[in-house]
């Protein structure tokens, strides 16, 4: 049995406008609203809705087996959200059938995996609790940016409690073996890995209607047939892709859309089945370890990170960036904070770099700049400007230990007047209770409520009884005669006790 692993990545950067040097210290606005509308809008509605209605369609008409795993960044999610909201609800609507898995990764599609591994644990937690308040899902598999991988993401990767990560399978990494195998890392064994089938996935993203190409046109019973004729231990073949492959670099002419619909039919036929990321490390045990010393990725013919750090204007830039990676943590201004997640973007490097041949054609196809030194030169005018107004917050010449501690004790201090506040106002509740009589807390009122005993029915009974008043004393009248024979007999006594007293005063003068 087989299985086919389809994976999109849906991601598009906050692009930057034309920023002269002029500009820096009196424009704190970096982007190109016009251009980003314009550019996702148009993608949109050529690529990612009808895809995804195709999607929904496959998965109903043949009962929920067709599945798909999509990744989508924070920034792209963030201009869907305000300029194509139908999206979001087409994307609610295919997680919702239960045969779709979002993939984790960096919310700003950034580069901090291989520069700053406290900010590429935030990116990754921000990204996470982001699709589980839009989808309701939370991210069991992590996808690194452009699928940049090694051993010592892997280590960050598996600490954060992910069970599986999907990467490229670059040749000079495999060597003989076969990328349709399930693997596991070298650094963190527990952590299973999904290796991309190149050759398989650029058949349909670039070479689909390619009419100098030897196979073409490519129909779905030939790529299903391919599939099936590899050696029976192969298992499973990941197919992973950017989504506007339908639709965008693959137009609706090229038949792109009736190719995808018609392959759950035949693969049906060839007992080949399609499964998310999550059910392939459930369903198969990994064959081997693999080590990846120096960073993999997806992209240009070399699959390492020279796209993106391939050259000095490109290192330089990165650097700048991360310079100030931990006084932008520092900071609670949420517009700085925004701009650094958008100058993040792997993107803005990306459009820097200097290659030529089919590598440099692809670069300058994403490209909105004239050449990359026009890209490095605007970047850094949007980057000083957003340094000065980091350091108007935290000086260059304070340390950042010096910071920290100045930090923690205002954070400290807050805490005490946070408490000091909640006490005062215990104190006002008190004094309006008194003021008004009421000495008792409410809240201690509802548990005596509750912890008093049901009486029984004769105590009730006997509440309901009326109380009989205590009969009255009857006093009887003095007659007036035995009255005053009581004064005569209570006199003589009276005499008797004064004799007495003469007596004894008389014994006493005696006595001397």
């Amino acid at each position: 049995m087989k299985a086919i692993c389809f994976y999109f990545q849906i991601h598009q950067p906050f692009r930057l406008k034309n920023y002269r040097f002029f500009d820096i210290g009196n424009d704190h606005y970096y982007y190109d609203d016009f251009a980003n509308d314009d550019i996702i809008t148009r993608i949109a509605h050529r690529s990612y809705m009808p895809a995804c209605e195709t999607l929904l369609q496959m998965i109903r008409d043949n009962g929920k087996k067709f599945k798909v795993a999509f990744s989508i960044s924070g920034t792209a999610l963030e201009q869907l959200e305000q300029y194509v909201p139908e999206f979001i609800d087409a994307m609610k609507e295919l997680t919702e059938t239960g045969c779709v898995e979002i993939l984790s990764e960096t919310y700003a599609h950034c580069l901090a995996s291989l520069q700053d591994p406290e900010e590429f644990a935030l990116q990754v937690k921000a990204h996470d609790t982001k699709i589980e308040q839009m989808f309701g899902m939370k991210p069991k598999v992590f996808r690194n940016t452009e699928l940049i991988y090694d051993d010592d993401i892997a280590s960050m990767v598996y600490s954060m409690g992910f069970k599986g990560a999907i990467t490229d399978g670059a040749r000079h990494i495999l060597g003989w073996k076969s990328p349709n195998y399930l693997y596991s890392s070298a650094s963190a064994p527990k952590l299973k890995l999904l290796l991309k089938n190149d050759k398989l996935s650029d058949d349909i993203a670039f070479r689909f209607s390619n009419t100098d190409w030897a196979s073409y046109p490519l129909t779905a019973d030939k790529f299903i047939d391919w599939i099936a004729n590899l050696p029976q231990e192969e298992q499973i073949v990941n197919l992973f892709m950017n989504f506007e492959t339908l639709g965008e670099l693959q137009p609706r002419e090229s038949g792109i859309f009736e190719f995808m619909k018609a392959l759950p039919r035949f693969a049906a036929e060839r007992d080949i089945h399609f499964w998310t990321p999550s059910e392939t490390i459930k369903a198969l045990k990994p064959v081997d370890q693999l080590s990846v010393l120096h960073p993999i990725s997806w992209a240009d013919e070399a699959r390492d990170t020279s796209a993106w750090l391939g050259n000095v204007l490109q290192q330089e830039a990165v650097n700048k960036l991360y310079s100030i990676a931990e006084r932008v943590r520092m900071c609670k201004d949420k517009r700085i904070l925004q701009d650094w997640n958008y100058l993040q973007a792997s993107d803005h490097f990306f459009y820097m770099s200097t290659k030529h041949s089919s590598d440099g054609s692809v670069h300058s196809h994403y490209s909105p700049y004239a050449s990359p030194y026009s890209a490095f030169t605007n970047y850094m005018n949007v980057l000083t400007d957003f340094m000065t107004r980091v350091e108007q917050q935290f000086p260059a010449d304070i340390e950042n230990e010096e910071l920290n501690a100045l930090l923690l004790t205002i954070n400290n201090q807050e805490a005490e007047i946070n408490e000091l506040k909640r006490e005062v106002e215990m104190m006002r509740n008190n004094i309006t209770k008194d003021l008004t009589g009421d000495f008792t807390p409410l809240e201690e009122e509802a548990p005596a409520e509750e912890s008093a005993p049901t009486p029984d029915k004769k105590t009730v009974e006997k509440k309901d009884e009326p109380k009989k008043e205590p009969a009255k004393k009857t006093v009887p009248k003095k007659d007036p005669v035995k009255k005053a024979e009581t004064k005569k007999a209570a006199a003589p006594k009276k005499e008797e006790t004064s004799k007495a007293k003469a007596a004894k005063k008389t014994a006493k003068k005696a006595a001397k």
